[in-house]
């Protein structure tokens, strides 16, 4: 028999969530927000048969097997640790949680529960990044001394007022919401274990709509903007290696850059994508690239591989149900979430105080 799954808020994200569940061979059988009509739309237009607005209800008498939560960050939590107590498996869109404490608590209740948490980490996913790790794991690269992750934006803050821009809803700006290429740079690192953080936030043009994204986000007139627009930081990890980090939504770019880079005891190399316009996936020019040294001459090998406008989304899901199956291995792990989120709290604490914090 297929698995099933129930998808937990009906989003955008939903669009790549269930091809991705579907493409493995899983069924998408209910979907449940407490907007009613939000579900039955996402449901009509994905052709899912039940809708909820309670998720307890969806628990109980869906029969599911597994959920995908779609949520605010801020509910991340208590859904993945309502759906891992009614031992289902777990899907959770980025970030894992608003901090270390709770995806601490989400991997231990994964634990308990015997169950599969996985988070939608999907630019592990995308064709370049898995064409690049294929030439990590076979020794091409060597030991990863050093590495630079980038997400930044000139114009892509996302509305204003809204539960991104509001701390207290999202746990932060584009630190948490672009994480992406933190977590890929460490992917290909091995995921060493931070030692200490310096970091630095920046709130230029977080109010200013001239750097409104162009996903079209209505504004919120009484909500809250109270995360940066930008950061800078640097990570030592106990193993010697360190990270660089650029993560923003407004700030003086020349264009949206989506990028790591590393450099390697054998090898460098980049995994970038550039928009010709920020936020739309469509303006995006993709680059797999290593660099080398052979017979004397200084090597740069293009690694050519298919386009993926998804950036992995759909690839990444089906791989959760693949790894439940045992049919392929996790693209990820609770033990990685919980050492990203350290780095991530470490970034904010140490942009707060001023100095260095230990992890």
């Amino acid at each position: 028999m297929s698995m099933k799954i129930g998808i937990i808020g009906a989003g955008g994200m939903a669009n790549y969530h269930i091809p991705g569940f579907r493409a493995a061979g899983a069924e998408v059988v209910a979907v449940a927000d407490v907007n009613g009509e939000a579900a039955a739309r996402t449901a009509a237009k994905h052709n899912v048969p039940q809708t909820f607005t309670s998720v307890a209800r969806m628990l109980s008498q869906g029969k599911i097997d597994a959920v995908s939560v779609i949520t605010p960050n801020k509910f991340h939590k208590a859904l993945a640790l309502q759906a891992l107590a009614a031992r289902k498996h777990v899907f959770c869109e980025k970030p894992p949680a608003l901090n270390t404490r709770e995806i601490t608590a989400m991997a231990q209740a994964a634990r308990k529960a015997r169950r599969c948490l996985m988070f939608d980490f999907n630019n592990r996913a995308r064709p370049e990044a898995m064409a690049m790790m294929e030439y990590i794991r076979g020794g091409t690269v060597g030991q990863i001394n050093s590495a630079q992750a980038l997400w930044i934006r000139r114009t892509g803050i996302p509305g204003f007022g809204g539960w991104f821009t509001t701390k207290a809803l999202s746990g932060g700006g584009p630190v948490i919401d672009l994480l992406h290429m933190i977590d890929l740079a460490l992917y290909f690192m091995d995921y060493p274990q931070p030692e200490w953080v310096m970091a630095q936030t920046f709130n230029d043009f977080i109010g200013d709509k001239r750097f409104k994204g162009p996903w079209g986000i209505p504004d919120v007139a009484k909500g809250v903007t109270n995360v940066e627009a930008s950061a800078h930081g640097f990570v030592r990890f106990k193993t010697g290696q360190v990270l660089f980090l650029r993560n923003s939504w407004a700030e003086m770019n020349k264009r949206e850059e989506v990028s790591v880079t590393f450099q390697g005891t054998k090898a460098g190399g980049t995994v970038r994508r550039l928009f010709g316009r920020d936020g739309l996936d469509d303006t995006s020019i993709d680059a797999c690239e290593l660099y080398t040294q052979e017979n004397g001459r200084s090597v740069n090998r293009e690694i050519v591989t298919p386009a993926d406008t998804s950036m992995g989304r759909i690839r990444a899901a089906s791989n959760f149900v693949w790894a439940i199956e045992g049919r392929e291995q996790p693209l990820n792990t609770p033990d990685q979430a919980v050492k990203l989120m350290q780095i991530i709290d470490a970034i904010y604490a140490s942009a707060k105080s001023g100095r260095p914090v230990k992890v």
